[in-house]
């Protein structure tokens, strides 16, 4: 029983040891604020309704951002892929790169901040040095109809 009890508290030690201590919060701040690594913030967004779920998280650096983007929607192909771009006063500009049905693609994408949501626009698109960007970045609908994100905390 005693050896037990040995193995037991040098297991303990060492997986206390072994920790990865890399990743910190910024002391005062709430996983849900915000988790800054190495001045790089990142933040997670996520919706959810009925069976639809998209979800975005984002690494920001000043004005550019960097991350992954998965849409799964309901009798829909999922789609999932990586996001670069930057804000444009409370706009958020990028251009998504994904796969889906076993091709990639890419297309522009744009959410509005509020607070801590994002709203995604849409608008008319067309095709441009193989990609889809929007024909008017001025007219796009960030209706409250569409997909708004709501910033959760980062896994």
């Amino acid at each position: 029983m005693k050896n037990y009890l040995m193995i037991l508290f040098a297991l303990t030690i060492l997986m206390t040891a072994c920790q990865d201590t890399s990743k910190t919060k910024t002391p005062g701040k709430t996983g849900l604020e915000e988790a800054i690594i190495d001045g790089v913030q990142q933040d997670c967004y996520l919706y959810i309704k009925n069976r639809d779920t998209v979800s975005l998280t984002l690494t920001s650096d000043g004005n550019k951002h960097k991350g992954e983007l998965t849409y799964n929607l309901f009798e829909k192909d999922k789609n999932a892929g990586k996001v670069s771009g930057e804000m444009k006063g409370d706009t958020l500009m990028m251009d998504y790169t994904f796969n889906s049905e076993g091709t990639t693609s890419v297309r522009q994408i744009a959410f509005l901040k509020r607070g801590n949501q994002l709203i995604e626009g849409y608008g008319a698109a067309e095709e441009k040095d193989g990609k889809m960007v929007f024909k008017a970045t001025q007219n796009l609908d960030f209706s409250s109809n569409g997909i708004t994100l709501t910033k959760t905390d980062c896994l």
